[in-house]
């Protein structure tokens, strides 16, 4: 079956971030037509439920468009056609066949909702917000969205229940399929509401209820390389990225984390809970591991990152222990904004070019540093940056020591 593309280009104004209808309220920038959907696969139910993975570590490789089709059908895509005054039939149940649900899809190449009745997915920005919508490091965010209003006409008390069983049932169709596609999927409920409706200007009917990160597994890539005999080639490094549970710095985190990914670095966030953590100005991250469980030898670079939250490490002798057996073995050590005042705690600055956010200047000078107060510095392995306005070229001078730069 052939896969084509279609761009219709719509001349006039700039179109909303997304929609939040099946037919955009303003002209999408363009169309992108579909392929038809496999009906048929490889991968038997029960292989794709015992192979279902949250999957929180991606490749930066880009999904196709084919496989982005298969996903959008899995989780909305007509399975019937409507005939006379009988609706059409979908992928997954709606409670009196409403069908409440839109979904987005967050690429590199910008937002696109799906069109269930023509398969096609129309762009309504051509902005990268990825980052914006959920922690993990994925080529594709799918954004599923729901609007009560439209169920409570028929069901009135009981909409709200099924608008989310529904968007329930979506969600498990789409992992699936994602394996079936040879593909890591993970679900994020923990997110900020607001944001993510602000970043895609939705309808006020319309609420953000599931986002699923979806790309190829950093975990599988390596194994098919290590089952390949192809072990002989350069290690993928691996950074770890310390912040608080409340309070961090937001561009201190996802800035320096996107600019890693890009140099081909792995990341992983720790803090002192797992699971959803917000920072200074709303974004949520997702910590995967607790900083107590942190084994330095598992990393080449630790990271704290800055924030009103990070004094919560200040005196912690975990967090030192963790600092000083990263200078002991010749691991990256980064800290930006207030966290320096970490390893000057530590007792890791002596005699060290520092600087930092304006703030700890006096308590870094204490324990010995050199303050240079510039926005980066960089003294042998020990990076230190200044605050949210560095964090793209304390991620730089991060991903340079790590590539022996």
């Amino acid at each position: 079956m052939k896969r084509f593309m279609i761009f219709v280009l719509i001349l006039g104004g700039f179109a909303a971030l997304c929609s939040g209808q099946r037919r955009p309220r303003v002209s999408p920038l363009k169309i992108v037509q579909l392929s038809e959907p496999s009906l048929k696969g490889s991968v038997s139910f029960e292989e794709a439920l015992a192979k279902r993975r949250s999957v929180r570590q991606f490749t930066s490789q880009r999904l196709r468009l084919a496989q982005i089709g298969q996903l959008a059908w899995a989780g909305q895509g007509i399975t019937k056609p409507a005939e006379g005054l009988q609706p059409a039939l979908r992928t997954a149940p709606s409670a009196g066949a409403i069908y409440p649900i839109e979904l987005y899809f967050a690429t590199q190449e910008g937002l696109f909702v799906y069109n269930p009745e023509e398969h096609s997915l129309e762009q309504t920005s051509g902005l990268d917000v990825r980052g914006r919508l959920a922690a993990a490091n994925a080529p594709c965010n799918i954004i599923i969205a729901g609007s009560e209003r439209k169920l409570a006409t028929k069901f009135r008390r009981e909409a709200r229940k099924y608008m989310l069983l529904e968007a329930g049932h979506i969600a498990q169709s789409i992992q699936l399929q994602a394996v079936c596609l040879g593909l890591g999927s993970v679900p994020i409920g923990g997110f900020d509401i607001r944001g993510v409706s602000r970043v895609c200007k939705l309808p006020k009917d319309l609420e953000p209820l599931y986002i699923i990160s979806v790309g190829y597994s950093a975990a599988q890539t390596t194994t098919e390389e290590e089952e390949a005999g192809t072990t002989e080639r350069p290690k993928t490094k691996r950074a770890v990225l310390i912040t608080a549970r409340e309070g961090f710095r937001d561009e201190e985190l996802f800035e320096t984390r996107r600019v890693l990914t890009e140099a081909g670095v792995k990341t992983v966030v720790a803090s002192t809970k797992t699971g959803a953590i917000r920072g200074m100005l709303g974004r949520r991250a997702e910590a995967t591991i607790l900083v107590n469980d942190i084994v330095v030898d598992d990393y080449d670079a630790i990271i704290f990152v800055g924030g009103a939250g990070a004094t919560e490490y200040f005196h912690s002798r975990v967090a030192w222990t963790i600092a000083r057996d990263a200078v002991a073995k010749r691991k990256v050590l980064g800290a930006i904004c207030i966290a320096p005042a970490i390893l000057a705690n530590a007792g890791l600055l002596n005699g060290i070019k520092a600087t930092s956010y304006l703030s700890e200047r006096d308590r870094l000078q204490r324990a010995g540093a050199l303050y240079t107060g510039v926005l980066v510095e960089r003294d042998g392995l020990i990076i230190t940056g200044s605050g949210p306005m560095a964090a793209i070229q304390f991620g730089r001078a991060i991903a340079d020591a790590l590539a022996g730069r």
